[in-house]
């Protein structure tokens, strides 16, 4: 028997099958980012119990266990079979934002190293009044949405939140390697979708307590200090050096131009400055800078961008995850009913790992060496359980009346045409794995 502890699930072992495949084959959501290719480690389980009842390390799993420095019960579910005999694990990842700080395992943080990193800081307008007319636990409530909202578009693009300090956010792009060019990219992509967020915050949540939140961030991108800094006994990760300090008098321009997201020069090196809609320029003096620094007013895309769209609408349409499951399901099987057989009684447990898969196809977006690995992988999976290409318009289909059906307003058709070219996108490396 294997037994998924914090998810109380129970079933029965085949053994010679992963943990991971055996996940997979219950319905249990289970992240493997990779397609369980043992390219990233977002699978990785805890053995409670019956460790004796899995198949030794294989030689992949060796190298990132001593890579990463995991202790002997941390395992692989993409590579550790299981013998046959009873065995109790536990997820370790839960969720994207796990994923994003996976990134600082691949960094030397005892000795410390320089890295290029794409630096966000973002910083929420009159908090001390505010604060002053809310009671705390309202404040602290307050504050929660906040983090939650503007905290899963740094996720979706592949950044990592480093630290908050008061009502201020700081988030790191490139921690994993990326280059220049990506980590600039995500990083304004992520701006542009918090300030949708705070939009949606204020729509959505705010107005019980007699308020509206607002933003000022700043973008910049250069070499820093990535490492464990703090007494011996007592050391804590951290980034330092001047492309921090500069991220922070930039964030604080925009109280002087009357704008909300401002970048320098060195991130727009890595963006294309005709894809975006820029707005007012200055050459300011920054605090402890000898030179002037040019910076810009980014306002938002010139042209419709695909990925970015489709971040700003998956948190609307799977707001309520059955909901949208049960929608889609529903225009499947009545545009081809002779597929249902191919489904399983249980269609509650199928439609959590529709909305699961959703959730890291767009997580993924951002990280495209794993998602094309993955999507391959969902492709075999589909191909055995009898999907065949010709399905794949008719769930392209069933999808965007799915999205005439939830979503309500003039946005409708934008992301209707930004999901068509990822689901083409998707179906197309799906495809691949048949």
């Amino acid at each position: 028997m294997l037994h998924y502890s914090r998810q109380r699930r129970r079933v029965e072992i085949e053994p010679g099958k992963t943990i991971l495949q055996h996940s997979i084959s219950e319905k249990i959501a289970h992240l493997h980012e990779c397609g369980g290719n043992g390219v990233c480690t977002t699978c990785r389980v805890r053995v409670h119990e019956g460790f004796d009842q899995l198949s030794e390390p294989t030689s992949l799993e060796a190298t990132i266990k001593e890579e990463r420095q995991w202790d002997h019960n941390v395992r692989l579910g993409c590579q550790a079979k299981l013998l046959g005999g009873p065995v109790t694990v536990e997820r370790l990842i839960w969720s994207n934002s796990e994923s994003a700080h996976l990134q600082t395992e691949k960094l030397n943080v005892g000795m410390g190293e320089e890295r290029d990193l794409t630096i966000l800081i973002c910083d929420m307008r009159n908090f001390t009044p505010m604060a002053e007319k809310q009671l705390n636990f309202d404040l602290a409530h307050i504050l929660n949405l906040f983090f939650n909202a503007l905290g899963d578009p740094i996720f979706m693009n592949n950044g990592m939140i480093y630290q908050y300090a008061g009502d201020e956010i700081i988030a790191l792009f490139g921690v994993g390697g990326d280059d220049a060019t990506k980590s600039c990219q995500d990083a304004v992509r992520a701006a542009l979708s918090m300030q949708h967020a705070i939009a949606r915050l204020n729509h959505w949540h705010l107005k019980e307590f007699d308020i509206e939140l607002e933003i000022g961030i700043g973008i910049h991108h250069g070499k820093t200090f990535v490492g464990n800094i703090g007494h011996d006994r007592f050391k804590q990760f951290a980034v330092i050096g001047d492309t921090v300090n500069v991220a922070s008098r930039i964030q604080g321009q925009n109280k002087n131009m009357g704008t909300k997201l401002l970048v320098s020069e060195a991130v727009l090196h890595g963006v294309p400055v005709d894809a975006l809609q820029l707005g007012k320029e200055q050459l300011v003096e920054l605090k402890g800078k000898e030179a002037p620094t040019h910076i810009y007013e980014v306002k938002g895309y010139e042209t419709d961008q695909a990925q970015y769209l489709v971040q700003l609408s998956i948190t609307d349409l799977l707001q309520d995850e059955p909901r949208f499951s049960d929608i889609f399901y529903q225009h499947v099987f009545s545009l081809a009913p002779e597929v249902r057989a191919l489904f399983p009684e249980n269609m509650a447990a199928q439609g959590t790992m529709l909305t699961h898969m959703l959730r890291g196809i767009v997580n993924s977006m951002s990280r495209p060496q794993h998602l094309q690995l993955g999507l391959k992988n969902l492709g075999t999976q589909h191909a055995s359980y009898g999907v065949q290409s010709a399905h794949y318009p008719v769930v392209k289909q069933a999808f965007l009346l799915t999205i005439e059906e939830i979503l309500d307003g003039e946005e409708d058709e934008r992301m209707k045409r930004a999901w068509s070219s990822v689901l083409d996108m998707v179906t197309n490396m799906m495809k691949m794995g048949h």
